[in-house]
C-alpha cells in the first residue's frame, strides 16, 4: 500500500498480526535504522517470551543499531526529542513500554505527565519514525484490576500518540488498513489523553478523562465561572504584586473538564507530592544562618511548600485565590442561622466589604464568590440528586483548573453557607464513625448568646439523616448526594482539580475539611495536597484533621469564619518560606582556622593502671604463687582468706 507523505506513523495490530514485520517494512529502505527496544526481559523463568525477543533480534539486519529503554521509561520521550533529521527510529512496541511505566519498580510516578511528554517528542520528532503498538481496544475488558489498568494505560497510550503521528496504520491478519490519512502537513494534535498510574504497585484501573458514559450538562445545574475580583485594600495598605511563578513546578495534569464530559469516579489517580523534596528542604534548614534552634513547627510549612512545588528552596506563595462557597442548608442543619444571613456575607464579599475580603486585600489575593446547589433538609431525604453531585463536582474541578491557568500558586477554600457545620459532621459521622454531638460545635447567635436549641436541632438533623441512611452506601458520591450538599461537592471538586494540577490548597473550616474526607476515596492523593491552616477549635475540624493527618499550622483558636482563619496565618506562612529562601548558609570558617592554628604537639599517652584493692577479696588482681596449701580443702568453721 502506498504511504507517502508521513513522517511519523503509528502501526497498531493485535497479537501475531504481522504488525512488526509490516512496520520493519517501512524502514528497509532506510541505510540504518535506530531500533528502540521497549519491553523488559522475561528473565530466565519465562523461556518463551525470551524466545520471541531472540527472534525479533535476529530478524534485524546488522546495520541496525538497537537501543533499549526498559530500565527507564521515561528515557524514550528522550531518544526520539534528540532524533536528527537524517535518522530513521522505529520504537517496538508501545505495549511493552506501558508494561514498564506501570512496573511498581518505576512508583511513585506521574504516569500522564510521562505519556504526554512521549506525545510531544513524537509530534516535534525531526526523523523519519515508526511506531508499534498493541491495539486492545477489541478485546474483551480484563477481568482483573491489573489487566483493566494496562488496557486502560495502552489505550490512553494510543490515542495520544496517534493524534501526534501523521499516519495511524491497523494490520489485521497482516493486511493494513490506513486508519489516519498520511498528509504533508500533519493534524492538529489534540491533548493527550491521560494514563494510568498504580497505587502502592498495585496497578488500580481508574477512569480520569472522557469516557462514554452520558456527559452532563453543567451548565443546568450550575453557573457559569463566578467573575474573580480583587478587593481594593482600604488605605495605606497597598496589595503584594502577583509574582510570574518562576522556580515553580508548572502543571503536569491537563485533564478535561466540565465541558467535555469528565467522570469524576472512585479510583482516579492523580499526581502526589515530590517524595524527596519535602525532606531536603528540611535538611537544608539545618544549615543557615539562624541564631536560634530554627522554625520550629513552622519547619513543615517549608517542606509542605518544597514537595508541591518540586524544589528543596521553595518560594512563598504570591498569588493566591480564594474561593468563597456560598450554599445553604435546609432543615434543621440551618437552625439558629438568621434568614439571609448567608447571603449578605456573599454580598458583602462580592462587593469587597467584610473580614474576608478585608484579609484577601491584605494579602494581595484574588477573591471569587462561587454559588453552590442548595442543599435539601438531610433528615427528610438526600441533599441533592445523582446528577446534581456529578455537576457540582466538575465544576469544582473547572475552578480550580481555571484558577491555575491564570497563575494561581495557592487555593483558599472557604465558605459562607448556613447550616454548613451540621452537613460537615454529618459527612465525618458518616465516613469517620464519629458522633454527631461530639462534632457538632455550638451555635452563637448574632449577640453573643450561645443557642442550645439551635444546637439540638442540628443535632436531631444529623442523626435522622444518619438513620435515614443507615443501610445506603458509603461511597463518596453517595455521601455527598445523601449527606454533604453543594457546597462540600464542589469543594471536592475544587480539590481534585488543585490536585491534578499540582495546586496546593489551604483549609481551615469545616467544609473544607469534609471535602477533605470524601475525595479520599475518590482520590487519596488529595489530601497530600492540602494543609491546615488553624482547627479554630472547630471539633469537627479537629477530628476530621486527625484523620486525613493533616496537623494545623497554628493553634490560634480563630473564629473568623471559614478561609479568613486561612488568610490570616497566610502573611506568616509566606514569611517562613522567604525566610528560608533567602538566608544563606551558616559560616563553618574551619578552613581559615585551619591555616593559622599550629600543629599540635603529640603526647605520650598516660600508663592505666588497675587501682589496688582496698583488701584480701576476689577483686584483687594479685595472684599468690602456688602453694601445698593451695588446694586444700577449708578446715570447717575457718574464715576464708
Amino acid at each position: 500500500m502506498s504511504l507517502d507523505g508521513w513522517n511519523t506513523l503509528l502501526v497498531l495490530g493485535g497479537i501475531r498480526s504481522g504488525k512488526s514485520e509490516f512496520a520493519e517494512s517501512l524502514v528497509a529502505d532506510a541505510a540504518t535504522v535506530r531500533y528502540v527496544a521497549t519491553a523488559a526481559g522475561g528473565g530466565d523463568d519465562d523461556a518463551e517470551w525470551a524466545a520471541r525477543i531472540a527472534a525479533h533480534r535476529e530478524r534485524r539486519p546488522a546495520t541496525w543499531n538497537t537501543e533499549e529503554t526498559a530500565d527507564d521509561p521515561r528515557r524514550l520521550a528522550d531518544v526520539i526529542a534528540a532524533a536528527r533529521p537524517e535518522e530513521t527510529l522505529l520504537v517496538d512496541d508501545l505495549g511493552g513500554w506501558v508494561t514498564v511505566l506501570l512496573d511498581p519498580a518505576h512508583q511513585p510516578a506521574d504516569d500522564t505527565v510521562t505519556v504526554a511528554e512521549l506525545a510531544a517528542a513524537v509530534r516535534d520528532c525531526p526523523a523519519r519514525l515508526v511506531l508499534v503498538s498493541p491495539e486492545v481496544g477489541l478485546s474483551l475488558v480484563p477481568t482483573t484490576p491489573l489487566g483493566r489498568a494496562f488496557t486502560d494505560a495502552l489505550g490512553a497510550v494510543n490515542r495520544a500518540v496517534a493524534d501526534a503521528c501523521d499516519a495511524v496504520v491497523l494490520v489485521v491478519a497482516g493486511q493494513p488498513v490506513r486508519l489516519k490519512p498520511a498528509t504533508p502537513e500533519p493534524a492538529p494534535a489534540a491533548e493527550p489523553s491521560p494514563g494510568r498510574s498504580p497505587v502502592n504497585g498495585t496497578a488500580v484501573p481508574a477512569q480520569a478523562g472522557p469516557s462514554d458514559a452520558r456527559p452532563a450538562d453543567d451548565a443546568a445545574a450550575l453557573p457559569a465561572s463566578p467573575p474573580v475580583t480583587t478587593p481594593e485594600v482600604p488605605a495605606a495598605a497597598a496589595p503584594v504584586p502577583a509574582a510570574d511563578g518562576t522556580g515553580r513546578t508548572p502543571p503536569a495534569m491537563t485533564l478535561p473538564v466540565a465541558d467535555t464530559g469528565l467522570v469524576i469516579q472512585p479510583g482516579m489517580e492523580l499526581p502526589m507530592p515530590d517524595d524527596h523534596t519535602g525532606p531536603q528542604a528540611v535538611e537544608r534548614l539545618a544549615t543557615l544562618d539562624v541564631p536560634g534552634t530554627g522554625l520550629g513547627v513552622l519547619e513543615q510549612v517549608v517542606s509542605f511548600a518544597a514537595a508541591t512545588q518540586g524544589t528543596p528552596t521553595p518560594i512563598p506563595w504570591q498569588s493566591v485565590r480564594v474561593l468563597l462557597l456560598h450554599g445553604d442548608h435546609d432543615g434543621g442543619s440551618a437552625a439558629g442561622t438568621p434568614d439571609g444571613e448567608s447571603a449578605r456575607r456573599a454580598e458583602s464579599a462580592r462587593a469587597g466589604q467584610g473580614v474576608l475580603a478585608r484579609l484577601a486585600a491584605e494579602s494581595g489575593a484574588s477573591l471569587q464568590v462561587v454559588t453552590a446547589p442548595t442543599a435539601a433538609a438531610i433528615e427528610d431525604g438526600p441533599a441533592l440528586t445523582a446528577e446534581q453531585v456529578d455537576a457540582a463536582l466538575r465544576y469544582g474541578w473547572r475552578l480550580a483548573a481555571e484558577a491555575v491557568d491564570s497563575g494561581v500558586h495557592l487555593l483558599v477554600v472557604a465558605a459562607c453557607g448556613a447550616g454548613t457545620e451540621a452537613a460537615a459532621a454529618a459527612v465525618l459521622a458518616a465516613t469517620a464513625g464519629a458522633e454527631a454531638p461530639a462534632v457538632l460545635g455550638r451555635v452563637v447567635t448574632p449577640d453573643g448568646e450561645i443557642d442550645d436549641v439551635a444546637w439540638m436541632a442540628r443535632c436531631a438533623a444529623v442523626r435522622d439523616a444518619l438513620h435515614r441512611t443507615r443501610r445506603a452506601s458509603r461511597d463518596a458520591k453517595d455521601v455527598l448526594a445523601q449527606l454533604g450538599g453543594g457546597d462540600i461537592a464542589v469543594a471536592t471538586g475544587i480539590l481534585l482539580g488543585a490536585t491534578a494540577r499540582r495546586t496546593p490548597v489551604l483549609l481551615d473550616g469545616p467544609v473544607g475539611v469534609a471535602a477533605g474526607l470524601v475525595s479520599r476515596d475518590l482520590a487519596g492523593q488529595a489530601r497530600h495536597w492540602c494543609m491546615l491552616a488553624d482547627h479554630g477549635g472547630h471539633p469537627a475540624v479537629k477530628l476530621a484533621a486527625d484523620v486525613l493527618g493533616l496537623s494545623p499550622l497554628t493553634e490560634l483558636r480563630l473564629d473568623l469564619g471559614e478561609g479568613a482563619n486561612a488568610l490570616t496565618v497566610l502573611p506568616l506562612l509566606r514569611s517562613v518560606l522567604a525566610l528560608a529562601a533567602a538566608l544563606p548558609p551558616r559560616p563553618s570558617g574551619e578552613a581559615a582556622d585551619d591555616a593559622d592554628e599550629p600543629e599540635p604537639v603529640e603526647q605520650d599517652e598516660p600508663d592505666f593502671r588497675e587501682p589496688e584493692p582496698a583488701g584480701p577479696g576476689p577483686t584483687s588482681t594479685e595472684t599468690e604463687p602456688p602453694g601445698p596449701t593451695s588446694t586444700e580443702p577449708a578446715e570447717p568453721g575457718a574464715r576464708a582468706g
